[in-house]
């Protein structure tokens, strides 16, 4: 049912069982799942988590870039669930616990200097319909020049690694992208997170045979803060921070540069 997306009923002829027992059967499965890993394959990025990702931002041409989103990756990792049209990018990214880990100061401690520019947090690649935050980089929609072009390539070539992220979940699960048409609220939550897990394991299991990126010296500059939620002012400094759109601009700008000073031909 999680694999092939078959009908509870359908299982009868498989496994001689009802289709009552079949749901219920799933539903103690992913139960399950998540109450034994949900832990480790559901938490926030560790410092090596964090390092790896730094390590795959610098080599792709984005020095300190955490990844991408976009309401699909959103949607997916922070399990909103609801009526069709009801979550969009916007509410659910205001919904979404990314960046309140960052002004509640428990978000990884980056600092990095880029043309020149001191920056103190990792960003992540959205498309145009997102805010000009401090912690996003947006693609530019009608670029000018050849620097702006080579940019808006470069950024909308990253931002394809969430569609096959969200791809490979779907091929692998393929309830995930059948309709959802005997499932309650609860169980869609419980079905999402479980093969979010199991992905999770996959990904592990591979990655750990194949990754040949060195990023030992990356976590150097990454530290995780486990300190008490800041207090108001400082909560309300770092929420303006997040929403700084001179530094976005900056950043972007400096993004631009640094990708044609030192990254010529990567998507060429």
């Amino acid at each position: 049912m999680l694999t092939y997306g078959v009908a509870a009923d359908a299982t009868d002829d498989y496994v001689r069982i009802g289709e009552s027992t079949a749901i219920e059967s799933l539903r103690r499965f992913v139960s399950a799942v998540i109450e034994v890993f949900g832990d480790e394959y559901l938490r926030s990025p560790n410092e090596d988590d964090t390092a790896r990702l730094l390590a795959i931002g610098e080599s792709r041409g984005f020095p300190d870039m955490l990844g991408s989103i976009d309401y699909k990756d959103l949607w997916m990792w922070h399990a909103f669930f609801g009526m069709p049209g009801s979550h969009n990018d916007i509410n659910v990214l205001h919904r979404s616990s990314l960046f309140a880990r960052v002004a509640e100061g428990q978000a990884p401690k980056v600092n990095y200097t880029i043309n020149n520019n001191e920056y103190t947090m990792g960003y992540y690649l959205a498309d145009g319909i997102y805010p000009s935050w401090a912690t996003i980089v947006k693609s530019i929609p009608d670029p000018q020049g050849n620097k702006k072009k080579y940019f808006a390539t470069a950024q909308e070539a990253c931002r394809k690694d969430v569609e096959r992220a969200f791809g490979v979940l779907q091929s692998r699960f393929a309830i995930v992208r059948g309709p959802a048409r005997f499932w309650d609220e609860a169980t869609l939550r419980q079905i999402m997170r479980a093969c979010v897990i199991m992905h999770n394991m996959i990904v592990e299991d591979e990655r750990d045979e194949e990754d040949d990126l060195n990023y030992d010296g990356v976590g150097e500059k990454v530290k995780i803060s486990h300190d008490e939620t800041p207090e108001l002012e400082e909560f309300i400094k770092n929420y303006k921070n997040i929403r700084d759109k001179d530094i976005h601009n900056q950043l972007q700008d400096d993004l631009i540069e640094h990708l044609w000073q030192h990254h010529p031909d990567l998507y060429k």
